[in-house]
């Protein structure tokens, strides 16, 4: 289980301690408004904040009779106070105790979120610098296109990520909202103020409306922005795990000195972090549709969404948490082959130069149909020597140079000086600064 090997903070936010200690944070703060308001002493105050408290035993006992979680919950308070337990969960229902508790969790743990994916964007940005210049062949479709740099591609990855980052503060600002609204959501019980005076005690923001529970569509977009971060992390995760293909072999997944790959087969080196991460991405996206789906409850509420919040928030959360350091650390060691990366880049004679020796033609008067006929009917000519395995280094240039149409047109210096890699560098730091600013 993830659990398992997932950091402290973020388990400890989903444990069942800190779920009650937010359950009592709220009453307190429900306790003090009170106060303020001035139906509880200071006397009664005072206590209630220094004496409340809660044993997880003792709730179990109790739950166990009444089959309500939060009744067992604010009778153990209770057992911890005096007269002045009369106080606790005055003039609120449980609704209100546990979707403002639960916006406390929710906060703490998009915090931690948002502060792996910002150790994840230096991290690429870090290496993006590093092999700025280092260059590798682009591909679209798995084919090989032009000339690229690595750094590229992780700035490309950063900045997909610096939308999900923009994403999650959005989120985590949406979804800070607690209510103390009563059975129905009219506020009938306690006057208007005190709403707003627990959730500013909590650090939240009271929902304009909310029935008997905070709409749920605030937590289906919560799952959402981590579902659209995990895809954004396989993405990186994919890359990895095709660089690192045998045929290919232009990066590769740091590989211990006692390290094994196979119980069978002892030269494997396998993606198995990258692979193990978009394992856990499928995880984290499988859970917006019972998400989404909690949107929709009967009339004010009902309890359908109650058993899916308890899987899917900490199950999300610590997945996500555990992803992104796993990530991180995978970039961070990630092993580079630029040697490998250039050999592939040569590997198709030159096909790589094909635009840009395209888009000279048209500087000389040619239209685009005639240039495209001229530079695609050497291209394939070196397509045809590949299939036959031969060695093309250098071929493509050849045929060009022989082509007595395109020399009526082009030089021999002005043909050669398209198969300049530096021309595919030129704007690489202008857009790496772009992108990091």
């Amino acid at each position: 289980m993830v659990s398992r090997y997932a950091r402290k903070e973020m388990l400890d936010i989903w444990s069942e301690q800190s779920k009650y200690e937010a359950w009592l944070k709220v009453q307190k703060a429900l306790v003090l408004a009170w106060h303020k308001l001035g139906l509880i002493n200071k006397e009664e105050n005072d206590k209630i904040q220094k004496n409340a408290s809660f044993n997880i035993e003792r709730i179990n006992e109790i739950e166990a009779d009444t089959k309500h979680d939060l009744i067992a919950f604010t009778t153990s308070v209770g057992e911890s106070l005096g007269e002045e337990k009369r106080w606790i969960h005055y003039g609120i229902t449980s609704s209100d105790c546990i979707d403002t508790a639960l916006a406390l969790q929710i906060k703490s743990a998009l915090r931690l979120i948002i502060q792996d994916v910002e150790t994840l964007i230096d991290t690429l940005k870090t290496r993006a610098y590093e092999h700025k210049a280092t260059l590798m062949v682009g591909r679209s479709h798995g084919i090989h296109g032009e000339p690229i740099t690595f750094g590229l591609v992780l700035a490309n990855f950063a900045n997909m990520l610096k939308l999900n980052l923009k994403n999650l503060k959005e989120v985590l600002d949406c979804a800070s909202v607690g209510q103390l609204s009563g059975a129905m959501g009219n506020i009938a019980h306690t006057p208007f103020e005190l709403e707003g005076m627990v959730c500013k005690t909590l650090g939240l923001k009271p929902a304009p409306i909310s029935s008997q529970v905070i709409s749920r569509d605030i937590h289906a977009r919560v799952i959402s922005e981590l579902a659209l971060l995990a895809s954004t992390c396989e993405n990186i995760a994919l890359e990895v795990r095709h660089l690192q293909r045998s045929e290919v072999y232009e990066a590769e997944e740091y590989f211990s000195p006692k390290q094994k790959g196979s119980s069978a087969m002892p030269h494997k080196r396998n993606p198995v972090l990258s692979e193990n991460i978009t394992g856990l991405c499928r995880m984290i996206r499988s859970y917006v549709i019972p998400s989404l789906e909690n949107v929709s409850l009967w009339h004010q509420r009902d309890i359908s969404h109650s058993s899916v919040e308890r899987f899917v928030f900490p199950d999300s959360f610590i997945t996500a948490d555990f992803m992104l350091a796993r990530l991180t650390g995978l970039i961070k060691n990630l092993v580079i082959y630029p040697d490998n990366m250039l050999k592939n880049l040569e590997l198709t004679g030159g096909l790589v130069f094909s635009q840009r020796v395209l888009l000279e033609l048209p500087k000389k008067g040619l239209s685009r149909e005639d240039s495209y006929k001229i530079v695609q009917k050497n291209a394939m000519k070196v397509w045809e020597r590949l299939q036959s395995g031969e060695n093309v280094r250098g071929l493509f240039l050849k045929l060009l140079l022989e082509d007595e149409t395109l020399r009526q047109h082009l030089s021999e210096a002005e043909i050669k000086e398209c198969f300049e890699y530096n021309y595919y560098l030129k704007n690489v730091d202008l857009i790496l600064k772009r992108v990091f600013g």
